[in-house]
């Protein structure tokens, strides 16, 4: 009798925290103050509708437009200072093409480093002609560029968006010159 006594007592001794548990579970994900989401969520998206677009501004001129083998185009469509010492040169990717085109191989440069982590865009450069630099794109810390990786094959017609980060000339520098393997280059201007 005391063992059965026993046994009973250790399962409400396990099952009244367990209740209480799955109780303040359910109170903390129930409905309880939910009726305030749907307004801090209006009332975000309106301040966020208030505000420009950041790309409203900006003309449908490209800086550059460099072309490249097998029908391929690189569109520059910016090229941002930021304040953490970075120039990120963003654009697209297009096959001007009716077939389908397999990006180069030599787009991600010769660096054994870069080119273990796929194909890349790791081969551009940024060259300040007026300070004799070159910049090369900016690696993680586990080697791997920071520009778009990954894309084999565009289709005939299609367009992907890329972007390539490099370190920031001085701010005085404000013309360099795009350089991609396999691409014409060409000047564009750094803003920010």
């Amino acid at each position: 009798m005391k063992m059965a006594f026993t046994t009973h007592s250790r399962r409400r001794l396990i099952a009244v925290p367990v209740a209480l548990g799955l109780a303040l579970g359910l109170a903390a994900c129930g409905g309880g103050g939910d009726d305030d989401k749907p307004e801090t969520s209006a009332s975000s998206s309106a301040s966020s509708e208030s505000k420009p677009d950041p790309q409203e501004g900006r003309s449908e001129e490209p800086l550059a437009e460099m072309k490249g083998p097998s029908s391929l185009m690189l569109k520059v469509t910016t090229a941002e200072r930021d304040s953490g010492g970075f120039v990120t040169v963003s654009g697209e990717l297009k096959n001007d093409g009716s077939k389908t085109v397999t990006v180069p191989a030599q787009l991600s440069g010769n660096e054994t480093e870069i080119i273990r982590n796929g194909r890349s865009l790791g081969g551009a450069t940024l060259v300040d002609a007026k300070g004799k630099k070159r910049y090369y794109v900016l690696r993680d810390t586990d080697g791997r560029p920071l520009t778009t990786t990954n894309f084999s094959a565009v289709k005939a017609g299609e367009s992907v968006p890329v972007f390539m980060q490099f370190p920031s000339p001085p701010a005085s520098v404000t013309e360099v010159t795009l350089q991609l393997p396999m691409f014409s280059t060409s000047a564009i201007e750094i803003s920010g």
